[in-house]
């Protein structure tokens, strides 16, 4: 019982603290249900019991699963089974008691955690915001198992209960109370016990959970209602178009939530448990859990960041008023991080900093900001042309345009702005950062911080190490990306570093699908259902077709410059016999007033009907193909990183595909793809689309080896 210490007063009132030995967390791990188990008996079989208080000795309440276990998991069977319903016929038992049953939550209680707080006859917890209560296990790709769907939908409902099982949010103490989540709110943890055990006292009958009650009622309505069946049938639509059929936990969710109306409460935990089960060793899940747990966590405890005291930037300059400078300025801004806007005329400046007013503007409309908020924002952000006084800036980013030359001049110029200790970004995309730091008296203290636009919606910063850029730069800049909120992802310098390259192969592969005939539609509807948020063609038009152009061009005056054939892009040919005819047409993008697609007034768009003539014959591609081809292009380039020491780790690689380029979110990432696939699998097919295809699919065998002879690692 050293997991659960077990204390009774003399008022007959038992409190059960849990804390499991050797973690930091009370998670259900393999000693969770033989302990509770004892803990039951201890209780069925006590005399004078009056009531029972669940405390923890953690700073946190309870975590849930321990989700070790379930990454290990490859087969279920019926011993998967018999384990889940042990667990669960824990939390029935203590349903059964015969006196009130209270958790006390004195901080997170998350997934299996609150989900004892619902087998629970009152829920007090301390108003404090790390004390979130909620079911986040469809974030992990998998169901609440532990009675949370049943249970949930029982207390609150299926409108109210919906969105919390669907979406996994974390509740703070105010709000779940105004939810209906928990049922009193004390000041302090030290209340959290008495006032447990006040309620027991004054409340000795309320023993008997509310679904164990003779005539019991859903709040809201029952499984036929007609709001309650027009809800599930909503939902259902909605899942569709959100999940697009590539995520099975949020549909498994929604079929217990609805089905459990329907059927006894006993035999609904039953069908709860064998959907958690279906779920446990699904490639879905293994990647949620994995990239979204595993790999999220070791990037925000800075598990790939330098050894060193932290560093917080006081003072910054922004080079270039133009839409990524003017996003730079505004995410320091919201930040508190004080910055000058540098552009050459202060009608450009100015206007870099009205951009911050219109997203103030827009977040006030919202309800999201107030008038003060906005005035302390904007006040954070100085328009300048002039530099700042030598030594007075701890970080200076440069936002200038994709030239090198420009570039070139501008760090020179500035370089003097930056103070003893403070380091020099540059946000540039593509061009190395080795070259660039040419420019600088200590190329040591310069790195790449490239930000992806929308600067304010896009919130992962790719940081490049130069190949003499210290370590102790790289702690700044990694201490800095994570001081105005993003996450960041090192890579090592190259052409395209690796959120341009792969990036690219999305674009061009979509241009090598055009040719080799298929229908336009059906490239953006093969990106759809592929799980990119954006089809390919459409993308071009965002970016420009001229700005490819541009790269491509300035690569090539690079490699003049340099006497090299960097090979930069070489796989990309269907970009360019694609896309440079088009803008000898005057088809530069949606700025420049159409490309793949025609915009009208509205801003409406439709495809362009002159795409047929960039299509060689009328190949017959399977839909399964056109998927393929646009998600294998992206994990073999992706894998190519990893390969050429661009990428460090898998975990930076999976995350940072997923949020600065869009590689679908159920995949858990470009590499976690290929895993998920499995690495003979993908080798296999690959193979086959490198035959039907090109040898732009082609992989040396051996470059799969890194995945052959380890498993999916954090970091």
């Amino acid at each position: 019982m050293e997991d659960f210490r077990y204390e009774k007063d003399a008022d007959g009132i038992v409190t059960i603290t849990m804390d499991m030995q050797g973690q930091g967390a009370n998670t259900m791990n393999a000693r969770f249900e033989p302990g509770m188990r004892d803990v039951c008996d201890k209780l069925e079989a006590e005399e004078g019991l009056t009531g029972v208080v669940f405390a923890s000795a953690k700073s946190t309440f309870f975590a849930g699963g321990d989700l070790h276990d379930i990454l290990a998991t490859k087969v279920v069977d019926e011993s998967t089974f018999a384990f889940i319903e042990a667990n669960k016929a824990t939390y029935r038992r203590l349903e059964k008691l015969p006196v009130p049953v209270v958790a006390a939550i004195n901080g997170a209680a998350l997934g299996g955690g609150y989900e004892l707080c619902l087998a629970c006859n009152r829920r007090i917890v301390v108003d404090d915001p790390k004390a979130v209560t909620g079911l986040p296990e469809v974030t992990l790709g998998l169901l609440p198992g532990a009675g949370g769907v049943v249970r949930l939908t029982a207390k609150l409902g299926l409108e109210t209960a919906l969105p919390l099982l669907l979406e996994g949010k974390q509740v703070p103490p105010q709000k779940a109370l105004k939810i209906g989540m928990v049922d009193d709110i004390v000041a302090t943890r030290d209340e959290l016990v008495p006032a447990a055990k006040a309620w027991i006292k004054a409340n000795p009958e309320d023993a008997v959970q509310p679904w164990d009650r003779k005539g019991f009622r859903y709040p809201g309505g029952d499984a036929v209602h007609p709001r309650i069946r027009q809800t599930a049938m909503g939902a259902s639509a909605m899942l569709y178009q959100k999940t697009r059929g590539l995520l099975p936990a949020p549909e498994k969710i929604l079929d217990v939530a609805v089905n459990s109306m329907r059927m006894t409460f006993d035999a609904a935990l039953r069908m709860e448990t064998r959907r958690f089960i279906g779920l446990m060793a699904t490639k879905e899940s293994k990647a949620a859990i994995s990239t979204f747990f595993f790999g999220m966590n070791a990037i925000k405890s800075g598990k790939v960041r330098p050894e060193g005291d932290r560093w917080k930037a006081t003072s910054a300059a922004v080079l270039g008023a133009g839409m990524m400078g003017s996003g730079i300025a505004y995410a320091h801004a919201k930040r508190g991080l004080k910055t000058m806007l540098k552009d050459t005329e202060m009608a450009n400046a100015e206007k870099g900093k009205g951009y911050s007013e219109k997203l103030c503007d827009k977040a006030i409309g919202r309800g999201r900001m107030d008038e003060d908020a906005k005035n302390a924002l904007l006040s954070q952000i100085e328009p300048v042309t002039e530099n700042a006084a030598p030594g007075s800036v701890d970080i200076v980013i440069e936002a200038v345009f994709e030239d090198i030359d420009l570039k070139d001049k501008v760090i020179a110029d500035t370089w003097p702005m930056l103070s003893e200790d403070g380091i020099y970004g540059s946000n540039t995309s593509t061009l190395p950062i080795s070259i660039l730091a040419e420019s600088c008296p200590e190329p040591e203290r310069f790195i790449g911080l490239h930000f992806f636009s929308p600067v304010d919606k896009m919130k992962v910063v790719e940081i490049i190490m130069g190949e003499k850029t210290s370590a102790d730069t790289l702690r700044k800049a990694y201490d800095y990306v994570q001081q105005i909120g993003y996450m960041p992802i090192v890579v090592n310098d190259s052409r395209g570093f690796f959120t341009s390259r792969v990036f690219g192969t999305f674009m061009d592969e979509g241009c090598q699908l055009l040719v080799d005939g298929l229908a336009p539609s059906a490239i953006e509807r093969a990106a759809w259902l592929a799980g990119m948020p954006v089809g390919p063609l459409q993308v071009f038009d965002e970016v420009s077709l001229i700005l490819g152009q541009k790269v491509r061009k300035t690569h090539k005056a690079l490699d003049e410059r340099l006497g090299v054939d960097s090979q930069f892009g070489h796989h990309n040919t269907a970009t360019v016999e694609v896309t440079d005819p088009m803008i000898e047409m005057g088809r530069g993008g949606r700025q420049y007033g159409g490309g793949f697609y025609d915009y009208d007034a509205e801003g409406t768009r439709r495809l362009w009907d002159g795409l047929a003539q960039f299509a060689r014959g009328n190949a017959e591609i399977p839909m399964e193909d056109a998927i393929d081809r646009i998600l294998y292009r992206q994990a073999i380039e992706t894998l190519r990183c990893l390969d050429e020491g661009v990428l460090n780790t898998e975990v930076e690689a999976n995350l940072g595909g997923i949020f600065a380029i869009g590689f679908p979110h159920h995949t858990g990432g470009a590499i976690q793809f290929i895993r998920g696939e499995g690495v003979e699998t993908f080798a296999a097919r690959a193979r086959e689309l490198a035959e039907k295809y090109g040898e732009r699919f082609a992989v040396p065998d051996e470059m799969y080896d890194r995945l052959r002879d380890t498993a999916a690692v954090a970091a």
